[in-house]
């Protein structure tokens, strides 16, 4: 029997009132010390947020009573305002907003579901008890970072319901919203790794550089960790332990993409992936294990680019169609033998946008052959890297890194191999 079948509601809502009024009263106590408090606290906003329950429940349909109570009560918070800026000189609207918000509680418990009605009260809570954090974090922030966050909203709020999800072109398998998810979703990826490196994580070691860069773009680390790892000219364990340990994020990245766009891809995958991402993983850990005792260089500086520059996203979306196009046409008159070539090909380019065209695209290919293409897109693709770590790393990374991937592309290879067989 469910709790709200034997306990009145009204009574639910009362504690829920009274204990939201009671916990930014004590939350305003704890803030000010007493000879600071000219406004009242705990009981005081317990007693505000029983007024509002009381005048709500006189008139529910009209919220006349409810309304009036608003009123009287915004007026004593403007006294108290003015008298606070006339004896102390301090302009602070925060216990004003929040003796207002605590009247309202009991408008917001009858107007939305208690799941929302509790999250706001979590919300409050947080925001009020946050505000050293908060300025500390926004004197780090920089005001580009403001332009940054507009952007992504206008990809994703703006840009991408506006178009059409039909597409009139044979040559062309997926819509104008489809090429466009397809920027917004690795945007996303890209853009929540920039801000953990940048904020959450800015003196990050060598191995949690690699993590998180991984997640951005594992080409793009293994450049710059390799060239770091030249010019530092020590610790070659460690920096191919990082480089390796991007690899393994680009596994898991692309996996999360497959679960984003095609589940019954994702289902038939899992198990590759799991092999392919631990198995990666273990040989980035095992290297960074046997290198600890290596001398400690400069931290890499992994490049802070904004990931949602204009020019990129027009850059995906054309690589995308072009994919597209040229899939549908290997396809159409190759079949699974064309999908294979051309897999292995673009390997040797940027995977993501063909990647994305195959885990959306609607081609009369089975999931098998689809997976297929997507571990040899990989394995050309760590090929790739592992080129650019040979040539871009120091002596000693060098053999580290062919040791790591060699292993990588050993189990790549053999994942390719027993999905053929089966």
């Amino acid at each position: 029997m469910e709790v709200e079948n034997w306990i009145p509601q009204t009574l639910i809502e009362f504690v829920l009132v009274v204990l939201f009024s009671l916990s930014i009263g004590l939350e305003q106590r704890k803030r000010f010390p007493k000879e600071k408090q000219t406004f009242g606290t705990d009981r005081t906003f317990a007693f505000i947020g029983v007024l509002g329950f009381l005048l709500l429940l006189a008139d529910k349909e009209t919220l006349i009573p409810f309304l009036v109570g608003f009123v009287m009560v915004g007026v004593f918070l403007a006294i108290y305002y003015f008298q606070k800026i006339k004896i102390e000189g301090r302009y602070g609207l925060t216990t004003v907003i929040l003796g207002l918000i605590t009247y309202s509680f009991s408008l917001i418990l009858l107007k939305n579901p208690h799941w929302f009605s509790l999250l706001f009260f979590v919300a409050v809570i947080i925001l009020a008890q946050i505000k050293k954090p908060l300025q500390d974090f926004s004197d780090e922030i920089d005001s580009e970072e403001f332009i940054t966050l507009a952007k992504f909203i206008i990809i994703t709020g703006v840009v991408l319901p506006l178009l059409p999800k039909e597409t009139g072109l044979d040559w062309l398998p997926v819509s104008p919203y489809n090429i466009w998810l397809a920027v917004v979703v690795v945007s996303a990826i890209s853009y929540l790794s920039y801000l953990l490196r940048k904020y959450a994580f800015p003196k990050a070691g060598l191995l949690l550089t690699g993590i998180l860069g991984g997640l951005y773009s594992s080409t793009a680390s293994t450049i710059i960790l390799a060239k770091k790892s030249k010019e530092t000219g020590r610790q070659p364990k460690t920096y191919a332990a990082t480089i390796v340990m991007a690899t393994a994020m680009m596994f898991l990245r692309i996996y999360i993409l497959i679960v984003i766009f095609n589940v019954a891809l994702a289902l038939k995958a899992l198990p590759y992936f799991i092999v392919l991402f631990g198995v990666t993983l273990t040989v980035g850990f095992w290297m960074y294990r046997s290198g600890k005792d290596e001398v400690s260089a400069s931290q890499p500086i992994l490049d802070d680019r904004n990931p949602l520059e204009f020019k990129v996203a027009v850059v995906f979306s054309l690589l995308y169609v072009l994919f597209s196009a040229i899939t549908q046409f290997s396809i159409t008159h190759f079949g699974q033998q064309g999908l294979n070539g051309l897999s292995i090909i673009v390997g040797f380019t940027d995977i993501d946008p063909f990647l994305l065209n195959l885990f959306q695209g609607h081609y009369d290919v089975t999931s098998h052959a689809l997976l297929a293409a997507t571990l040899q897109a990989i394995v050309g693709n760590n090929i790739i890297k592992l080129g650019y770590a040979w040539f871009l790393s120091g002596e000693g990374t060098k053999k580290w890194v062919l040791k790591g991937f060699g292993v990588v592309l050993l189990f790549n290879i053999a994942a390719i191999l027993l999905l053929y067989t089966y």
